[in-house]
């Protein structure tokens, strides 16, 4: 099952870190802060049927920079900048970096240069489930895409991810905190309320 782990396995951290000139240990806690706040984003996105198709297509054409692994220099960051606006509500990196630094994510410089390389990575990864995940039903909140999303928020290990806000929940074993805390808001604030 797609979940957060497999997820962070994708990432090469080492290799991140080695291009922006950051310590490894500090941009590997970033990364896992910031993938569930990524996948969060695009779920909450996904819900509209409109949106969920634009993320699916989104997402299948990014599927290719996972084969053979990722090279980071194969990333383009200018098209993570875009998407990172699309799924916060229009906010650039530097308006979400500094949103989530200010709710205990982590240093904003380090978060705005990793945004832009993380976000079509998890698009990848997505497209990469989507083709290869095509025998789920096509039902409610986005078919194959909502479960895929809801799939890695709801897997990783997490312990007790919460019914009524999964990204909250996540959020909060993520941070340590409980049902979302600051920054659980601070991302609802950034999707436009969207919690």
């Amino acid at each position: 099952m797609a979940d957060l782990d497999e997820l962070y396995g994708e990432i090469p951290t080492r290799q991140i870190a080695a291009r922006l000139g950051a310590d490894e240990a500090e941009v590997s806690s970033a990364v896992k802060t910031l993938l569930p706040v990524l996948v969060g984003g695009l779920q909450q996105n996904a819900l509209d049927p409109g949106t969920a198709s634009t993320i699916a297509s989104a997402a299948n054409s990014h599927a290719g920079l996972l084969d053979g692994g990722v090279d980071v220099d194969q990333v383009d960051e200018v098209d993570g900048s875009k998407a990172v606006a699309k799924i916060f509500g229009g906010n650039d990196t530097g308006q979400v970096a500094s949103a989530l630094s200010g709710g205990g994510a982590g240093n904003s410089d380090l978060i705005n240069r990793l945004l832009p390389i993380l976000a079509p990575i998890v698009l990848a990864y997505i497209g990469r489930k989507l083709s290869g995940g095509q025998a789920q039903p096509q039902g409610q909140s986005g078919g194959g895409l909502g479960d895929i999303l809801g799939g890695i928020l709801g897997g990783g290990g997490q312990r007790g991810a919460g019914a009524d806000n999964p990204l909250g929940s996540i959020l909060g074993s993520v941070l340590g905190g409980d049902k979302g805390g600051p920054l659980g808001d601070i991302l609802g604030g950034l999707l436009g309320g969207k919690k």
